[in-house]
């Protein structure tokens, strides 16, 4: 059987996928099942958080999202049985490949995937998914009434943010990086119900005419945003990246923030300096990291986790969440597919087996 993983590069240099050959041992463990791989989600593989936990091997296994179909279950598995169709996120330290015909998972990584739910779908987008759902409920605790204001919408993450805030009754403000994106953000519709936009307003920032900090206090009265979940920040004005250039600079994200309010960001590196820290301590505001990765890499809140992924797959299949559609690649251009989603980190590829294709 063969897998795909990824050989780390010396100082600087590149990362390398490669496929090598790998086995399963002959006897699961207590709590382990195995699962015969029909998709796998790729998205790009943080090297500095893996040596940060202290995982640091030389081939490290790719492929991480997997939905797929009970094969064998370990002696004490309880949750599962043969046939079972599971989807799941294999954990940090996990010597398994997602891209491989089967992998060994703990029964506490995985939960039932609904019947109507295509495989390739919820592969593709559980990890945003899981991110969406941490953003809004872990950290900023949405409520109905809340207003909530969603940096590059348009993007996988983005839309789960804006979706799962407009199940639970909140506003929402987000900006667009390109003329299609704001088009499509403009007539974004529940699947159910009243079809009116999910989204409040549009704010476009790929044009220097864009007035952010203007637009979102003129949508809430003059008191800002109870919410802001970025995509990445801009920590000085000058940016020679014109991607880098479409995020919005962290004094705008802090001066958009109503009292009490509260800022989710994905950066890593963020700095504040003392100017932007008295600011939001004016508003009694806060800011919190997002790290998806918290939940499989401690075992501290496993229970919450697995209801959170049960949560998910569920409102995908009723609606609720309706992922952009991914299209899959087959499993002999997975190694390109995953240099590509390395070297930008925005895109994303989800691997569908010969063995799902109909």
């Amino acid at each position: 059987m063969k897998g795909l993983f990824c050989r780390a590069g010396v100082s600087d240099a590149e990362p390398k996928f490669v496929i090598q050959e790998t086995t399963l041992p002959d006897v699961l463990t207590s709590h382990q099942v195995r699962v015969q791989v029909k998709a796998c989600g790729l998205n790009p593989l943080d090297l500095k958080l893996l040596s940060d936990v202290g995982i640091q091997r030389d081939l490290i296994p790719v492929g991480r999202e997997v939905a797929g179909v009970v094969r064998q279950v370990g002696p004490k598995v309880t949750f599962f049985q043969p046939e079972d169709e599971v989807v799941g996120i294999l954990p940090l330290d996990s010597t398994c490949s997602g891209l491989c015909d089967s992998v060994d998972i703990d029964e506490h990584y995985l939960v039932q995937k609904p019947e109507k739910l295509s495989s390739v779908c919820v592969a593709a987008a559980l990890r945003d998914g899981l991110c969406a759902y941490t953003a809004l409920h872990t950290h900023a605790r949405i409520a109905a009434g809340h207003t909530l204001l969603v940096m590059d919408g348009g993007s996988a993450f983005g839309l789960m943010c804006i979706q799962l805030a407009c199940y639970h009754g909140v506003k929402v403000l987000t900006t667009s990086h390109s003329p299609q994106k704001h088009t499509f953000l403009e007539q974004l519709r529940p699947s159910v119900g009243v079809q009116e936009p999910l989204v409040a307003r549009v704010i476009p920032v790929y044009n220097d005419s864009s007035d952010l900090l203007s637009v979102v206090l003129e949508e809430t009265g003059g008191l800002g945003v109870d919410i802001v979940i970025d995509s990445g920040v801009r920590l000085q004005d000058e940016e020679e990246d014109e991607e880098k250039k479409l995020l919005p600079h962290k004094h705008d994200i802090i001066s958009v923030l109503g009292v009490g309010g509260h800022w989710v960001t994905s950066h890593q590196d963020l700095q504040l300096d003392p100017p932007d820290c008295r600011l939001l301590h004016l508003k009694s505001a806060s800011v919190s990291f997002l790290n998806p990765e918290v939940w499989t890499a401690s075992s501290a809140q496993q229970g919450r986790y697995l209801h959170i992924l049960k949560d998910i797959v569920e409102k995908m299949s009723t609606g609720v969440l309706r992922p952009q559609p991914e299209e899959a690649v087959p499993l002999y251009e997975a190694t390109v597919a995953m240099e590509t989603v390395q070297r930008h980190p925005k895109k994303k590829a989800v691997v569908q087996f010969s063995s799902d294709l109909k």
